[in-house]
């Protein structure tokens, strides 16, 4: 099987260029993405445990890989939630997946966001990128037509880096659309 193309892209250009660009001493302190985590919290799950199993197949699609439910650690009565109960969905995504997964949220989905002006770079202080998605609807392959409810999806960037510059400096180079 093939490497993805920013794997390569990563491994043949972007890995040198850092080394020298960060001024680096070795080539195993040079930023990689080590994790991609998506993740949907569905609060109408708590009413209709329906819902959860659309959102899951939905997140299926994105990922290209099976998901998992997550479940309330504590009981809230407020908001009609009990311990252990289901309320979202997560998968994380490694090596193939993670690329292709990357490829595609760079260069086919976040352009398709209606009035886009680019993701601003609110770093974790970790080296981590998380993105919130207003709707997944962004995605090519997701069918319109059999999701009735937008839901929003979280897209975490984890790096193996802890300086939030050397992670954007990564991101940046695989095309990252930030705004300036």
């Amino acid at each position: 099987m093939e490497k993805p193309r920013l794997q390569k892209l990563y491994v043949e250009e972007i890995r040198s260029k850092l080394l020298k660009e960060l001024n680096l001493s070795n080539i195993m302190e040079v930023p990689k993405i080590n994790k991609i985590v998506l993740n949907v919290g569905v609060k109408e799950a708590v009413d209709d445990s329906k819902v959860l199993q659309v959102v899951q197949t939905a997140i299926e699609k994105i990922a290209g890989q099976k998901t998992v439910k997550t479940f309330a650690r504590k009981s809230i009565a407020g908001f009609k939630i009990r311990e252990d109960m289901p309320i979202g969905v997560k998968v994380t995504l490694r090596n193939v997946n993670m690329y292709e997964f990357l490829d595609r949220f760079i260069n086919l989905a976040m352009p398709s966001i209606r009035d886009f002006q680019g993701i601003k770079p609110g770093f974790d202080g970790r080296g981590n990128l998380n993105i919130g998605i207003k709707e997944w609807m962004i995605f090519p392959e997701l069918d319109l037509s059999t999701f009735d409810k937008m839901h929003g999806l979280n897209v975490t960037i984890e790096t193996s880096t802890n300086n939030d510059k050397h992670a954007f400096e990564l991101l940046k180079k695989f095309n990252m659309p930030f705004k300036k």
